[in-house]
């Protein structure tokens, strides 16, 4: 009998494999800094982590030209800033780097463009371990519709039901969930578990050495 392929497992970066939560936030104030009219608050522009840049800033914009010169502002900040506000969340390194010594295939599906994907797990040394990374950039649809999450899995070769997605957002859960993955929430990133629960994850981990667990169920 062939034994089945081990699951590819596809993580979400923000919130999940990397703690960048105060970069988003202290990115949107610089963004904002010094102009008339409305501005997210804290809360408002955490509840949209997740999600695209542009569409973020559309919310409180004046229009076009506006989100562009937003934009430029947060990106500003985001190069300066990157290297001394990030982290990886604990025992993020060693479960990818356990993962793809045993063979899973690995990727990313984020709403950031593919450069800041890169920039990250680069400064970590960690980009060489995923076979796919999805990017805002590459697909014409973003979480929480399916479509990064099946472009990730044609691209690897994977069906649905041999794949995993690990999230912090219920945006993440819905697009895994569309995309017919399990999904695996996390407790740790921009967003509670409360805010998570209604997009209904399969699994639940509160840290990053409980994934082991829920790969080798689904082998």
């Amino acid at each position: 009998m062939t034994a089945r392929k081990l699951p590819a497992v596809l993580f979400d970066m923000d919130g999940t494999l990397l703690d960048s939560i105060e970069l988003i936030l202290a990115g949107a104030v610089f963004a904002f800094e010094g102009r008339e009219g409305n501005r997210p608050t804290r809360d408002e522009w955490r509840a949209l982590i997740g999600t695209p840049l542009d569409a973020m800033l559309a919310k409180w914009s004046s229009g076009p030209e506006d989100v562009l010169l937003l934009r430029a502002r947060y990106r500003q900040f985001q190069l300066e800033n990157h290297d001394s506000y990030v982290s990886l969340y604990d025992g993020v390194e060693s479960a990818l780097r356990e993962l793809h010594a045993r063979g899973h295939p690995l990727g990313i599906v984020s709403s950031k463009l593919d450069a800041g994907i890169r920039r990250s797990m680069d400064f970590y040394k960690l980009t060489p371990l995923f076979d796919v990374i999805v990017g805002m950039d590459h697909t014409a649809h973003h979480k929480p519709h399916p479509e990064p999450v099946r472009f990730a899995l044609g691209k690897l070769g994977v069906a649905p039901n041999d794949a995993i997605f690990v999230g912090d957002s219920p945006h993440d859960i819905e697009s895994g969930n569309a995309a017919g993955v399990e999904t695996v929430g996390v407790t740790w990133g921009a967003f509670s578990r409360e805010e998570i629960a209604h997009a209904n994850p399969n699994a639940w981990i509160a840290s990053m050495p409980e994934l082991m667990p829920l790969v080798d169920r689904a082998r």
